[in-house]
């Protein structure tokens, strides 16, 4: 990694530290002086130091961008949590924490001074209530597990990123990680009730309350969606809602992509706000189809997936308004699920578009932008135009409902000129989103992927008031330091250098 790099944009503006660069691979005496007092606190097989056992830590998702921690903590208990932030906080070293490891935007990616704290160990449910509908778990249990052991109280919890069979719930809190059925039931920050952990220099807190509302302002909100750089959470209390007496999936075809989009705004235009409405482009059903044979119209430019859930009577009512709104619309053929059978079937290849495309392609390079409804169409059109002048392929899917969409790039990372298409495609793409008035970021988060973005889409004033926040949370700064803040000094690079839809500099990140 670039040490200028590390060093502008490592802390908040205005961070005094103790060490001249304390953001640089460190020397063998600082890295032994790290190892040897995390050794204190935990076990052996607890910490891990050599190249080889931490090279499984390098990369998050996001495997393009990689780099080598310090050393790598697995604690099991909150004792150590605390230990180890007192210990890092006391040294001056950034601790990056860590779930599951699916997220795609760089958010978990180590840092050369420093040490992962892997969650990994937190994976218990502590406590489910089928009265109150809540679920009390640590951060390392998997999404899927927490609907798993509350499907005997016929409950289970809403937010369904593609990941969820792997992704942690803690994971799912940094990045306010959304899902398929969220534009009904909310993201990650409507179905969390409350969170507890440490702080950079390992004092207990808490955001949030088990009651309806709490005083004062809404810190849950804030910390939620925060990436992990403001504490390091060990417990989360979550919403479970009733499994539906049914739900039935319906797909609708239509002859170009801009005509779906704008069914999309129809959609909920006609006042229906189905569980799922999700969107794939031609591409991404030939290459689901072939993975997963999921019934998917292959003649249809593109295809919208609208799932329906609730009572028979309320699901009958509702597929019947959605049918009426998809052909006034322009829909060309339209397909119910007949048994839930076919409803899983439909769902599994939107599910399974990430992997899909790794069939196709060596790499894929994911997106995640947000933009109003109405303009779906215009952006599928203008990554159409993209494709063509960066000579790369781009797949569609979209959580069509609330805008949010996930361009797949295919490209070969071994071709180094692919892979600086691939980031200038990718960054054309986010940026035209803040154009036509959406945000970087829906539920991925901004990590080191989209952190030039953020230059675009922010203000001075505005990045400012986020390091505020940060400073208040963590004083010392240690927290997932050069990640989803730019600095001033990199901002103002960041604009000398870059021009739209042509040359774009990206941070002097190890690549592979």
């Amino acid at each position: 990694m670039n040490d200028a790099w590390q060093a502008r944009d490592a802390r908040a503006p205005g961070h005094e530290t103790r060490h001249a660069d304390p953001f640089a691979a460190p020397d063998p005496g600082r890295r032994h002086e790290i190892v040897e007092r995390l050794a204190d606190i935990l076990p052996a097989h607890c910490l891990l130091h050599r190249t080889e056992d931490t090279r499984p830590y390098e990369c998050d998702g996001l495997s393009a961008y990689r780099q080598l921690p310090v050393a790598v903590a697995l604690p099991d208990s909150e004792r150590q949590v605390r230990e180890i932030l007192k210990a890092c906080c006391a040294l001056d070293v950034p601790v990056v924490t860590r779930g599951s490891g699916t997220s795609l935007s760089g958010g978990s990616m180590p840092h050369a001074a420093g040490v992962v704290l892997s969650m990994a160990k937190f994976d218990r449910i502590l406590s489910i209530d089928p009265v109150a509908r809540t679920a009390r778990v640590q951060p390392g249990v998997r999404n899927l597990a927490i609907s798993e052991a509350a499907a005997a109280h016929r409950l289970y919890y809403a937010p369904d990123p593609s990941s969820q069979i792997a992704c942690s719930i803690g994971g799912n809190v940094a990045e306010n990680s959304g899902g398929v059925h969220c534009l009904k039931y909310g993201l990650t920050v409507h179905n969390v009730l409350r969170l507890r952990g440490y702080t950079s220099d390992g004092e207990p807190i808490e955001f949030g309350s088990e009651a309806l509302d709490t005083c004062g302002l809404d810190l849950l909100a804030l910390a939620i969606g925060s990436e992990g750089m403001l504490a390091v959470v060990t417990e989360v209390t979550v919403k479970l809602v009733p499994t539906p007496p049914l739900a039935r999936v319906l797909m609708a075809s239509f002859a170009d992509v801009v005509t779906a989009g704008d069914a999309v705004a129809a959609i909920i235009a006609a006042g229906i706000i189905p569980a799922g409405l999700e969107m794939m482009d031609r591409k991404a059903t030939i290459a689901v189809e072939q993975f997963v044979n999921a019934g998917y119209d292959l003649e249809a430019a593109a295809i919208l997936l609208a799932e329906s859930d609730g009572t028979p009577e309320e699901v009958a009512d509702e597929i019947e308004r959605m049918e009426r709104v998809l052909r006034g619309a322009g829909a060309t053929a339209i397909r119910v699920s007949g048994s839930e059978a076919e409803r899983l079937l439909f769902w599994s290849g939107r599910k399974n578009a990430f992997p899909a495309a790794g069939r196709l392609s060596p790499d894929y390079y994911c997106m995640d932008g947000t933009i109003p409804r109405r303009t779906i169409g215009r952006m599928l059109e203008a990554i159409t135009q993209m494709e063509d002048r960066y000579a790369l392929r781009c797949i569609n899917v979209f959580h069509a409902g609330d805008g949010n969409l996930h361009p797949l790039i295919l490209f070969d990372a071994n071709d180094a000129d692919q892979w600086q298409r691939a980031e200038r495609f990718g960054a054309e793409i986010l940026e035209l989103c803040v154009e036509l008035g959406g945000t970087v970021t829906g539920e991925h988060g901004v990590g080191i992927e989209k952190i030039d973005q953020m230059c675009v889409q922010f203000t001075p004033e505005e990045r400012e008031a986020f390091f505020a926040v940060k400073r208040a949370f963590d004083p010392a700064g240690i927290l997932n330091p050069g990640k989803a803040i730019p600095t001033p000094a990199r901002c103002a690079e960041f604009g000398r250098t870059h021009v739209r839809g042509g040359q774009l500099r990206f941070p002097d990140l190890p690549r592979f």
